[in-house]
């Protein structure tokens, strides 16, 4: 994975996966967010970030059967991934998710009305 930040202007730049395919480049850029999401741990850390407005990296750590450094290159890829930001404050790192990152894969997976339909229609049939 990049030790870049993902550039969310260019993931703003794609349409929902069910109105066209993304090309190489567009995939390239949103690949690392879903594969960042991928890791069990990495998704509830996500949670447990989301659902506050930030959180300390001390409040994290406890939550998980792992050590502090492998809790701290979990969320390094969160954050390398575009998905967090964090701010030092003293001893302590504070997390906060990037809002704009997750209305982006939210329009991503959107599908249309009409699509949305026909899939509730086929699973029903």
């Amino acid at each position: 994975m990049s030790k870049q930040s993902l550039d969310l202007h260019a993931v703003a730049c794609c349409p929902p996966l069910a109105v066209r395919p993304l090309d190489a480049e567009q995939a390239s850029v949103v690949a690392p967010m879903f594969k960042a999401l991928g890791d069990p741990v990495r998704l509830r850390l996500m949670s447990m970030i989301a659902s506050v407005p930030e959180m300390c990296v001390c409040d994290l750590t406890p939550a998980f059967d792992l050590s502090g450094p492998t809790i701290s290159h979990h969320l390094k890829v969160l954050r390398e991934a575009g998905l967090v930001d964090s701010e030092r404050r003293g001893t302590w790192v504070w997390y906060r998710v990037r809002p704009e990152a997750f209305r982006q894969l939210g329009a991503l997976l959107e599908l249309p009305a009409a699509a949305g339909a026909a899939a509730t229609s086929a699973e029903t049939r």
